[in-house]
């Protein structure tokens, strides 16, 4: 009879994976973990040029939208804007429609509540826009009985004249141009806006109205977010600070502002960034 054995087969050694092999491998994964594909949704409303508004094709421009196509960039995510009314910015991020607001949006204990916003990337303030024969000097003089100040809603200039203007009427309308035309047409007092749109609206009209750009208020803008995406504002707000230092707000400064800014310079009233 015979003794038939039954013996393992024999397998070929193993072969240590070694260091170099897994540091290789983690630098692979990192980099399909960075190129994250899901579309970073931004919130801007465009008919606040040079900021945010629509190039000769009707593709989105500005300064917001530079800087929202250089976050998305540092974050290795495309950009998706999306045009929304400023009164619906914060609903559209509550609501998830959005995962951002670069909308000249200014920081506000208010909205605060609401969302959160990132560190403050401009400094500005709110100015008037007054008829070019007004007497109206300060928005004291705009403050009086018979007198009536034009507002967008939802605006911080809306809150302001809201909690502040006593004795004027507030007229509230949706976009600027509207606010603009009815001082041009005499039917308003006064704009309440912020400098750099002031200055612009200014100068589209000179004939018929006149700046007053030293501020009666000072703000901050920031970028905001939903409550609790504590991941996205750090890295938001290294971004910013990358950004900064490397001279980004600079550039578009340059690119986009240059006439205001030798403006602000004559006049003696510091420059937005």
């Amino acid at each position: 009879m015979l003794d038939v054995g039954c013996s393992s087969p024999t397998l070929p050694p193993v072969k240590p994976v070694s260091t170099l092999t897994l540091l290789l491998l983690f630098f692979c994964l990192s980099l399909v973990q960075a190129a994250d594909n899901t579309p970073l949704v931004v919130g801007m409303d465009l008919s606040y040029p040079p900021f945010e508004t629509r190039d000769t094709k009707g593709a989105p421009s500005g300064v917001s939208v530079d800087l929202a196509y250089a976050l998305g960039a540092s974050l290795h995510r495309p950009v998706k804007i999306e045009n929304i009314p400023f009164s619906g910015l914060i609903p559209a991020l509550k609501t998830s429609r959005i995962d951002l607001v670069i909308s000249s949006m200014t920081a506000t204990p208010e909205r605060a509540q609401s969302i959160d916003f990132s560190e403050p990337y401009l400094k500005t303030g709110l100015c008037l826009l007054v008829g070019a024969k007004s007497d109206i000097q300060s928005i004291t003089d705009l403050d009086q009985v018979g007198r009536t100040a034009a507002v967008v809603k939802g605006t911080t200039a809306h809150i302001y004249a809201t909690q502040h203007l006593k004795l004027a009427r507030t007229l509230v309308l949706d976009q600027p141009a509207s606010c603009v035309l009815e001082v041009v047409q005499g039917k308003a007092n006064a704009f309440l806006f912020d400098q750099l749109s002031t200055l612009q609206n200014w100068r589209k009209n000179p004939t018929s109205t006149r700046a007053i750009l030293a501020p009666f208020q000072s703000e901050d803008w920031a970028i905001g977010l939903r409550k609790g995406n504590d991941a996205l504002r750090a890295q938001v707000n290294e971004f910013l600070k990358d950004y900064k230092a490397r001279g980004g707000f600079d550039k578009l400064g340059d690119k986009w502002l240059s006439e205001q800014k030798a403006e602000f310079q004559k006049l003696g009233v510091p420059f937005v960034f």
